[in-house]
């Protein structure tokens, strides 16, 4: 039962010194520190229950997007939360289509990452209401209502809604089967967590040793820099993997369209499944180019983490720009926006490989893709969700890994709850962890 008026609104800045230690570290973001604008939701109800949302920050400019989430929070606040979800597309248009904030976006950027952490809290919430973990409300929701949530705005020329309600509909068909198979199996993950390109090759040899025992068999390694030292560390990686395991790059948007592809051709002997981000990910054309030129080299390109909207993804498969797609639980907006990529994703039948790691993305895309393979994709082939494990210990409901696997989070809500005393210890710039920090650097 959906209830309460939302009394309070709370966000705040939380970041985590990541780049002390090189994790995070590619060949765009040589210091990342993992980030959070973190948002609180209160509501009069009697239950007690709070919505918690976030979206994902480097460190410097989470100040800002607490900024955005303030100046949004006036679309939230005295709002009754079954007025939200009860018209929830039309609260969502509200979000993205203020007739001031939209100037500054519109649905991209600063802005639509504030969007993003206000709606994950609203889905957090609501779970939480209706005591389910968000992946399962989505699964035990009625395919009207779950389109009732999605702004079809701007991609109707690709999906309508007709057409996104017979997909949901055949996947009612073995949806029991597949939830089943879910809890027992959990989704099968990649890690990216032992080749950050700030590691020494020992650190890289130590962490996939770890990796292989404990039985990864799906490995990302961060490229681009430096082509002779990406033969080298990549050729260190496969040798260790050995030939029959799957080895990804992800180059973050380094390269020219006609470098990337001849980078690739370098790589190749590597026998890589995708290169990630090779161009800038607004060059919907680029990427096509590249995907085109890696065909004969068995090479497929992936993209979608720093994708601004439903409207580049749609493009992006129109043009047959990439053959694997990214999902991010916190750059697009919320849960809401990327339900239409997954259903387009299914109509072009391109595998969704949603990107995670940072703070918090593991935990909230986990459901996504749960619910992916359920209701809509019904297919393991090419898929996986990647896994970094950094800063889990900080949240409450954080992920559970077994064999490689995501498995389905049992807990009522969207797994996106951190622990208070980590929020206080790094909240910035106050928090005891950069009080300590910043004083040291003025010394």
């Amino acid at each position: 039962m959906v209830r309460g008026r939302i009394c309070r609104l709370l966000v705040r800045d939380v970041r985590f010194p990541t780049s002390l230690g090189g994790h995070g570290s590619d060949a765009m973001h040589t210091d990342p520190d993992y980030s959070a604008a973190y948002v609180v939701l209160e509501t009069d109800a009697e239950d007690g229950l709070k919505g918690y949302g976030l979206t994902f920050t480097l460190g410097k400019g989470t100040e800002v997007v607490v900024c955005a989430v303030n100046a949004l929070a006036h679309h939230v606040l005295n709002k009754d939360l079954r007025d939200i979800v009860g018209d929830f597309r039309g609260f969502y248009r509200q979000l993205t289509s203020d007739g001031q904030l939209r100037w500054i976006g519109p649905e991209k950027g600063v802005v639509h990452l504030a969007t993003a952490a206000l709606l994950n809290a609203v889905w957090d919430l609501w779970a939480k209401q209706e005591g389910k973990p968000l992946w399962k409300l989505l699964v035990d929701m009625d395919p009207r209502t779950l389109l009732s949530c999605i702004d079809f705005r701007y991609i109707t020329d690709v999906l309508t809604e007709e057409e996104a309600y017979e997909i949901l509909q055949k996947g009612q068909v073995g949806k029991k089967e597949r939830e089943g198979q879910m809890l027992m199996h959990g989704y099968p993950a990649y890690t990216t967590s032992c080749a950050w390109l700030g590691y020494s090759d020992d650190t890289l040899k130590q962490l996939c040793t770890e990796a292989l025992k404990d039985g990864w068999t799906r490995f990302k390694v961060k490229v681009g820099a430096d082509l002779q030292d990406d033969i080298r560390r990549c050729r260190l990686i496969r040798n260790m993997i050995g030939p029959e395991k799957t080895l990804m790059m992800d180059a973050n948007q380094r390269w020219d369209v006609p470098e990337a592809v001849e980078w690739m051709s370098k790589l190749a002997e590597f026998k890589p499944l995708w290169i990630e981000e090779p161009t800038s990910p607004d060059d919907i054309l680029g990427h096509a180019a590249i995907s085109e030129a890696l065909v004969p080299l068995g090479i497929g390109v992936a993209t979608g983490e720093q994708c601004h909207n439903r409207v580049i993804f749609k493009q992006l498969l129109q043009a047959k720009a990439l053959q694997f797609l990214q999902i991010d639980s916190c750059r697009l907006g919320s849960v809401n926006e990327n339900l239409s990529v997954l259903l387009m994703a299914k109509k072009f039948e391109i595998p969704v490989c949603p990107h995670a790691g940072g703070v918090g993305l593991c935990e909230l895309v986990q459901h996504l893709i749960i619910f992916d393979f359920i209701s809509i994709s019904a297919s393991l082939k090419n898929r996986m969700c990647e896994y970094v494990n950094h800063l889990h210990e900080h949240f409450r409901y954080p992920v559970v890994i077994k064999k490689a696997s995501y498995m389905p989070p049992k807990d009522a809500g969207y797994s996106t709850e951190m622990k208070e005393e980590s929020v206080k210890k790094h909240q910035y710039p106050h928090g005891e962890v950069w009080k300590k920090l910043l004083a040291a650097q003025e010394n």
